[in-house]
């Protein structure tokens, strides 16, 4: 209950959504980030694809997992904030590696770029309003 009070009591655009849309979303973007990500694991393991191309899925990961305790375990905005970038910039990444090989897989990934990119300024904004 405190980190929910922290963060309703920080300053917001007033675009951002509320905060019950989040896990919706999320759900539904982890279904494809599983399956899409997944595909590509296993491209690795059957030696199909090298890991490198590989490896800015397994950043963007960890950099996705690790926004939660960053913001609400920490309750650090500036942390957060460039955390949120290292999602966005893994992303990319991942996609431009993953085209030529496997083009559904990075096609899959257009709503999740949607999102960090919205989420990314959402923090960026939510960031300078609580400097």
């Amino acid at each position: 209950m405190n980190t929910y009070n922290w963060y309703s009591q920080l300053m917001k655009p007033t675009w951002a959504p509320p905060s019950w849309v989040f896990g919706p979303v999320w759900s539904v973007l982890y279904l494809i980030i599983a399956i899409s990500f997944g595909k590509v694991f296993m491209m690795v393991w059957l030696r199909q694809i090298s890991f490198v191309i590989a490896l800015p899925f397994i950043l963007n990961l960890i950099f996705n997992f690790a926004f939660t305790p960053l913001q609400f375990g920490l309750k650090n905005n500036l942390y957060s904030a460039i955390d949120i970038i290292l999602v966005l910039t893994t992303l990319v990444w991942a996609i431009v590696a993953i085209y030529p090989h496997v083009r559904w897989v990075a096609y899959a990934q257009v709503p999740y770029l949607l999102w960090v990119s919205f989420a990314t300024v959402l923090q960026l904004s939510i960031t300078f309003l609580n400097r």
